[in-house]
């Protein structure tokens, strides 16, 4: 069972993807706003959480505390975390130049729109996506 890292700060949302989670295999570990999930990220750089680290992160753009795409370039900072498929999900509207920003300055891998798609269709997009940096990063290990 994999371990996948929710920060969304509307409960609603947040409780329908934990199911999906769960349904597909996966366990939350979740957050309602930035400043717990930079608390948690804290706990895994010093060692303090060092079971159940997460192998994707699913997060809401804008909510309390830090954002999504701040949240997200912590984990790229994350020796442990680093390598994880990252996830924004957003209701707003964003231009490419901001979208290619979250992607190159905070390396994110991929940005939902809400309403999130249907179950199979945001099923298979975490998969590719998972995929897709799975590949990036043995790219980057047989490159170094």
């Amino acid at each position: 069972m994999a371990y996948w890292l929710l920060v969304e700060d509307e409960v609603d949302i947040r409780n329908v993807v934990k199911v999906m989670f769960q349904v597909w295999g996966h366990t939350a570990v979740e957050f309602s706003n930035g400043n717990d999930a930079f608390d948690y990220l804290d706990k895994v750089d010093d060692g303090e959480e060092t079971s159940n680290l997460p192998e994707l992160a699913l997060m809401d753009i804008r909510m309390p505390g830090p954002n999504g795409n701040e949240i997200a370039r912590r984990i790229r900072e994350s020796d442990k975390l680093k390598h994880i498929p990252i996830i924004l999900m957003t209701a707003f509207q964003l231009s490419e130049s901001q979208q290619a920003e979250f992607r190159n300055r905070d390396g994110v891998d991929h940005i939902i729109f809400k309403p999130l798609p249907d179950f199979d269709r945001f099923r298979s997009t975490l998969d590719k996506v998972a995929a897709e940096r799975k590949t990036k990063n043995e790219e980057a290990t047989k490159s170094s």
